[in-house]
């Protein structure tokens, strides 16, 4: 079957070859979701060119070619040409049989094996790649791996060799058990399921490519069935703990479908009928990826040849003698409904492991979605869904309590793995093989868990809290499992494998009754009162169970009762007497057990209440996981209620309270009183709304009968029945479009309203803002924030408005609403408090100031950290308590040694003089340390800065009356003890800029200019250590052949108090070998004219020798200055000179930081 376009490949005896294609025409019975197998055929197109019986065809789906070979070994390619089949390609090798064929996942290379050990792979063009033969082996099958690299042939002696896809051997496995050893060379190890003598052959192997993703990861994926029907399930080709199956059947063969989740094994199983006579039977055999039995189906004829799935695995076809029969397949997706109109469904993208779990409302079309790892099962009731998972480690399983627009409510963890869940209204049971958890999650203060077993006969209650990662109770291992459960809010029944049931009661978990059946179910289900239990094996035979003892009931197994071919069962919500049931593709309904006529529908049972059954169309939802499925939700009216309406719409309301009084049920007295109200005949009415006990109902009426205009009770009966558009039809025909508006209002339709009201309605304006807020409302409800803003704006109402633009991020807007408010608003401390949570210091303080709250504007800067902001505060509002919060905090910091941030604090605060010495004791701090000279001189920067800040600061206010500021400079004055700092501020920067510049202009080859700036380090011995200075000038003035100022230099360093004696020997050895070969001589270098007296001087002397005048020193090449005009830096007062400077942006000097550069706040680690 082509997994692609729907083809199937019919291989026969004497060259036999068909290609067939089922129609696809829906019908009208689809409606209700059937996907019953086409009874007819769009293509029926024989091929010719076979003469031997075909025995092999696959597809390649990529490239829409069929590959088929018959016993005579021929091969021939075909390919489909205007809706046609033809032949493309033939080879043959006139040698042997091909025995099987296989292309890779992306259908470029295909590998044929044939009977005698030849193996061939080809290319889709039909070239060959390579060849070889696989001696002494008869080759059976072959299969590609997920990933195209290898290929796993196997053998009629029960052997798996495993080829790359070069046909280099990789690893030979035996299929014995008993044999199985390590192989010396390869140091590889493998069980495989076979029988003790090892002379069992290999029935089928299949390896799913993946192309369609995995359930999960790390899921078994490869299957070898062996003629003796042992089965045998691995991950990959290296896994030592696969699933081991006994299927009891032979001549078997295997087919994984599209997605990898389902595993159909077909053969023939000695079956014993009623008469306990034995005989063999076509048996299909449906298994998990973990070898967990699903399904089996029983198949007429005398063996199976073939089976091959559907794309989307919702078929199986069958090849039995001369036939094909298709069997519809009924998924057992994760999925469920609750809450009367939600749906809870599961699916796995290919690219994703997690699976996708949504939360669908039918009726409001809203959904809510969540990934969730390792997804075991989905179970609810009522009006709480609860979702069992895995833990990402696998050490635990989690189960998970939901609501209905799933958030998640409950949350516990198990240590062991449940197989099998069930919920009622206020109770969680889970259960394992031998274990059953039972968890009140709702309406209890302290929540318990109990475990029981076939063993143990009370209940062990353990408080969860006592609960660590231990199983609950020590149960005794037994080979009789759990096969099934269910529960109520009164019972819990469990089924073993052996066939007994237990029923408990609940809550207490006690054991009532205990029942033995000659039957083995996989599924059971209570109904409403939890009297009566239906029981659904593996074949799809129904029976029911009476809990309570009935006449003609045989052991409490209704023995009249029995119904084959069932796959889906859902008691009525309502009546325990009702039940629906899938059998096949036909929904039967049944009322103390006589079924109503069938209904064709392939949809799953969500609900049974009202006698209606709801369905859903899960696998055409599946098939679109994306988008809502239109119409996947299809009710279906009982026999009884489709009777009643005909009797309505032609005999008249007494004959359908006749018929209602011989099947009497709320729904049908429900219709019959709103008919009788159609007609206004309130006396019929009344009585059917006491017979269904509707209360609310009898006030209607009394409430009709107010009314003296007719066309008025019209109006508000079919308001009444749900008949809202006829209704206001009614209302505005009289004239009387105040009566629609408030119907509109009584349904919470504000759109509506919104409309009547701008047609001409005739309201108030209070009513259209109110309506507007709604409409509001309901966009606030669903997260759309933009289309909430535009109604609330409507509305003016602002506080959502407020809430809205927040959400939004908003903040601009936010800020006019808050410009817009009176000061007396009380919306505008919300608005404030909104604006302190995201930081925004300058809105939050205006509307403070603005509401009169002072102390909570100066709160809002000492928290948002803006220290200049609460200085001016309290300078304008005279707030005197900014000083001890500055204070404390401070010292707060500094107690922290956060320096940095005391530095932002006492800066943002004007306490220059505390931020500077704190910069000068950082920098001091940073040379202990050994930082970069690059990071000292920035700190030392900053220190000055902050220097000249506290002098501008001084010199604006001196003379005005800013008293806030001027006392916290003169406090902050009177507080430093060391005022030495503030004299020569640039002191600490201009001895690390030399120190710089020095080794720059050194490096850069320029000696000369180097030195110069060099020897200007000597007047910073206080701030760099003498032997660095005069070790960098002896250095360079080496380099630079100037050997007296180098003389100098190790004079210096020789006298140096701290030097040890091993630094001055070695000192005076350098300088022996330096001045044993250079004379201690300067050379003379350039001469320039003094602008003072025009004597000529050095171009390096900083001073003039006749007339004592100073240079300054050029901040950008160390030399001094003895041009008149020059650059003069307004911030630091350094100069430069002109030419020097001329192609620079800045002051060399200050460039290097800036306070807008956060990251210098900061610790420094460089």
């Amino acid at each position: 079957w082509n997994n692609d376009q729907g083809w199937i490949a019919c291989g026969g005896n004497d060259g036999l070859l068909k290609v067939l294609k089922l129609e696809n025409n829906i019908t009208g019975s689809l409606a209700h979701g059937n996907t019953s197998a086409p009874s007819q055929l769009s293509m029926n197109q024989t091929l010719e060119g076979h003469q031997g019986p075909v025995l092999v065809a696959t597809w390649n789906k990529h490239h829409h070619k069929l590959t088929t070979s018959d016993g005579n070994g021929l091969i021939i390619v075909w390919i489909l040409y205007k809706g046609m089949w033809y032949e493309e390609m033939i080879n043959n090798r006139n040698k042997s049989v091909v025995t099987d064929m296989q292309w890779n996942k992306d259908g470029q290379k295909i590998c044929i094996i044939y009977e005698d050990g030849a193996v061939i792979l080809g290319s889709v063009d039909g070239n060959r790649i390579w060849g070889k033969e696989v001696k002494n082996t008869q080759l059976l099958h072959v299969q590609w791996s997920p990933n195209g690299k290898f290929l796993l042939f196997g053998t009629g002696t029960g052997e798996l060799q495993l080829f790359d896809n070069q046909g280099v051997f990789v690893v030979c496995f035996i299929g014995i058990v008993t044999c199985c050893d390590w192989y010396p060379d390869l140091k590889y190890k493998l069980s495989n399921y076979c029988d003790p003598h090892g002379n069992s052959k290999l029935a089928a192997l299949d390896w799913y490519d993946g192309s369609r993703g995995y359930i999960e990861q790390n899921i078994p994926c490869l299957a070898i069935c062996y003629e003796n029907g042992k089965l045998q399930i691995m991950r990959d080709d290296k896994d030592t703990k696969p699933a081991l199956i006994d299927t009891n059947m032979r001549s078997i063969k295997i087919k994984w479908n599209a997605t990898g989740s389902v595993l159909a094994v077909s053969g023939l199983q000695l079956i014993r009928n009623s008469q306990g006579e034995e005989k063999e039977a076509c048996v299909v055999q449906f298994w998990s990826p973990m070898g967990q039995f699903l399904r089996s189906l029983k198949v007429p004829g005398t063996c199976i040849t073939s089976i091959s799935w559907e794309y989307d695995g919702l078929r199986i076809a069958l090849a039995v003698d001369s036939f094909i029969y298709f069997a519809n397949t009924r998924p057992d997706y994760k999925w469920s409904f609750f809450a009367h109109d939600v749906v809870v469904y599961a699916y796995h993208k290919p690219e994703m492991f997690e699976s996708t779990v949504v939360f669908w409302n039918t009726k409001t079309n809203d959904r809510h979605t969540r990934n969730i790892k390792k997804l075991l099962m989905i179970t609810s009731a009522n009006d709480h869904c609860l979702i069992v998972s895995g833990s990402d480690d696998g050490s635990q399983h989690v189960l998970t309590v939901y609501n209905a627009i799933g958030i998640p409510i409950e949350t516990k963890c198990i240590d062991f793995e449940p197989k099998f869940a069930s919920v009622s209204k206020t109770h969680v049971f889970i259960a394992s093989a031998d274990i059953i958890l039972h968890w009140q999650f709702k309406a209890l203060a302290i929540s318990k868990i109990s475990a029981l077993d076939g063993k143990h006969k009370t209940v062990c209650f353990i408080k969860l809290n006592a609960l660590i990662s231990r199983i609950i109770l020590q149960v005794i291992p037994t080979k009789d499992c759990i096969t099934c459960i269910a529960s109520s809010d009164s019972v819990l029944m469990v089924v073993r494998q052996s066939g007994v049931l237990y029923q408990y009661s609940v809550p207490s978990v006690t054991l009532d009754n205990k029942y033995t059946l000659n039957f083995h179910p996989v599924s059971i289900a209570l109904n409403s009162n939890s009297t009566r239990v239906s029981l659904l094996d593996a074949t799809g035979i129904l029976k029911l169970f009476d809990l309570e003892k009935r006449a003609g009931a045989a052991g409490n197994i209704i023995d009249t009762f029995e119904r084959k071919d069932v796959w889906d069962v859902r008691w009525a919500s309502d009546d325990p007497e009702q039940f629906a049931i899938m059998e096949k593709t036909r929904l039967y309904v049944f009322r103390n057990m006589d079924p109503e006529s069938p209904i064709n529908c392939s949809g799953y049972i969500c609900d049974f209440r009202d006698m209606q059954v709801k369905t859903i169309s899960l696998d055409d939802i599946m098939k679109d996981t994306d988008s809502i499925v239109k119409d996947a939700v299809v009710h279906i009216e009982t026999k009884a209620l489709r009777e009643l309406r005909t009797i309505l719409s032609q005999n008249g309301v007494l004959n359908a309270v006749q018929f209602v009084d011989d099947r009497p049920h709320p729904r049908l007295w429900k219709i019959v009183a709103e008919a009788a109200l159609e007609i206004l005949d309130f006396a019929q009415a009344q009585k059917a709304f006491i017979r269904c006990q509707d209360y609310q109902g009898l006030q209607f009426i009394k409430s009709l009968k107010k009314f003296d205009d007719p066309a008025k009770q019209k109006a508000e009966i079919a308001a009444y029945c749900n008949q809202f558009e006829a209704a206001e039809k009614m209302y505005i025909d009289m004239d009387r479009k105040d009566l629609a508006i408030d119907l509109r209002v009584r349904m919470g339709d504000w759109f509506r309203v919104v409309q009547l009201i701008k047609g001409g309605g005739g309201c108030d304006d209070q009513l259209l803002e109110k309506a507007w807020n709604h409409i509001g409302d309901y966009y606030y409800d669903k997260q759309r924030w933009a289309q909430a803003v535009t109604y609330y704006s409507q509305g003016k109402n602002y506080s959502r408005l407020a809430e809205c633009y927040y959400i939004l991020e908003d903040y601009a807007s936010l800020e006019k609403i808050a410009i817009g408010l009176s000061e007396n608003n009380a919306l505008l401390k919300s608005i404030a408090n909104k604006f302190v949570l995201v930081g925004l210091c300058d809105q939050a303080v205006a509307i403070y100031v603005k509401i009169g709250e002072i102390a909570s504007a100066v709160n809002t800067c000492v928290m948002l950290n803006q220290w200049n902001t609460a200085v001016q505060l309290a300078e304008i509002h005279n707030f005197k308590e900014i000083d001890s919060v500055l204070a404390k905090y401070a010292a707060y910091l500094l107690s922290q040694n956060r320096k940095w941030e005391a530095v932002e604090l006492y800066r943002k605060a004007n306490y220059c003089q505390k931020s500077a010495r704190l910069l000068f004791e950082l920098a001091k701090d940073a040379i202990e340390s050994e930082q970069t000279v690059m990071q000292i001189k920035k700190i030392y920067v900053l220190a000055a800065l902050e220097v000249e800040r506290y002098h501008s600061i001084s010199k604006a206010n001196r003379g005005m009356h800013h008293e806030t500021v001027y006392g916290l400079l003169a406090e902050d004055s009177a507080t430093m003890g060391d005022h030495k700092f503030l004299d020569n501020a640039w002191h600490g920067a201009e001895a690390y800029h030399f120190y710089i510049l020095a080794q720059r202009q050194f490096y850069n080859g320029d000696r000369e200019s180097a030195l110069v700036t060099a020897l200007h380090l000597r007047e910073y011995e206080d701030i760099i250590d003498a032997k660095v200075i005069f070790s960098l000038i002896a250095l360079i003035s080496f380099h630079s052949k100037r050997y007296n100022t180098c003389s100098k230099a190790f004079v210096k360093l020789e006298a140096l108090e701290a030097s040890s004696l091993e630094a001055e020997k070695s000192f005076e050895s350098l300088a022996l070998d330096i001045f044993t070969k250079y004379k201690p001589i300067d050379p003379k270098g350039i001469t320039v004219s003094c602008t003072n007296c025009m004597n000529k001087i050095k171009d390096s002397d900083t001073a003039c020798a006749h007339c004592h005048i100073t240079f300054p020193t050029c901040i950008v090449s160390g030399r001094p200055i003895v041009e008149s005009i020059h650059f003069m830096c307004h911030i630091c007062k350094h100069r430069a000179m002109e030419h020097e400077i001329s192609g620079m942006v800045c002051c060399p000097l200050v460039s290097v930081v800036s306070w807008q550069d956060c990251s210098l706040l900061k610790p420094l680690t460089c």
